[in-house]
């Protein structure tokens, strides 16, 4: 099996955000791959991936990051395949990785979710693979429809509620 998506983490101290991506896909049934790479502390590793990647059938990146997060710019520097930056928290709440990756220059676009929204970056990842392959828009169709349906059953148990005096549904 031939992965379509590459999780691609700084520092397997991610793990517990970019496994919400890995467990996405895996609902998706997409082929992944997961990967620590560093661009500070091992940038020919990171080239050899970045500039490989879409020969060896990769289709979309996701890069997760924390504090300077140069990773996803970085690849995104050396890949024509689409890249999806998930800032990590750790220093300054996460807020400088967000900046870093959704501060790129013009003509190296990092698309970037929400601090720690690696099931986004999932989300995101799948909804671009659906645009060429039917067995995965209809997969993710089918879950993008449960998301309605687990708001409806919420307001059916909110409605049952019968503790408040002034409640009025």
């Amino acid at each position: 099996m031939q992965p379509l998506v590459s999780i691609i983490m700084g520092s397997t101290s991610d793990m517990p955000v970019v496994g919400k991506a890995a467990d996405f896909l895996e609902k998706m049934e997409i082929p992944f791959e997961l990967l620590a790479l560093s661009a500070h502390r091992t940038p020919r590793e990171v080239e050899e991936f970045a500039t490989t990647a879409a020969t060896r059938g990769i289709k979309v990146i996701i890069a997760a990051a924390g504090m300077a997060a140069a990773l996803p710019g970085v690849i995104a520097a050396l890949t024509d395949l689409p890249v999806i930056g998930v800032p990590i928290s750790s220093t300054l709440d996460g807020k400088d990785a967000l900046l870093s990756i959704v501060q790129m220059p013009p003509g190296i676009p990092v698309a970037t979710v929400g601090i720690d929204g690696a099931m986004n970056a999932a989300v995101l990842a799948t909804r671009i693979l659906a645009l060429s392959d039917p067995s995965i828009a209809t997969r993710y169709g089918t879950w993008r429809s449960s998301l309605a349906d687990k708001i409806v059953n919420a307001n059916n148990r909110l409605a049952q509620i019968d503790t408040y005096s002034f409640k009025t549904n």
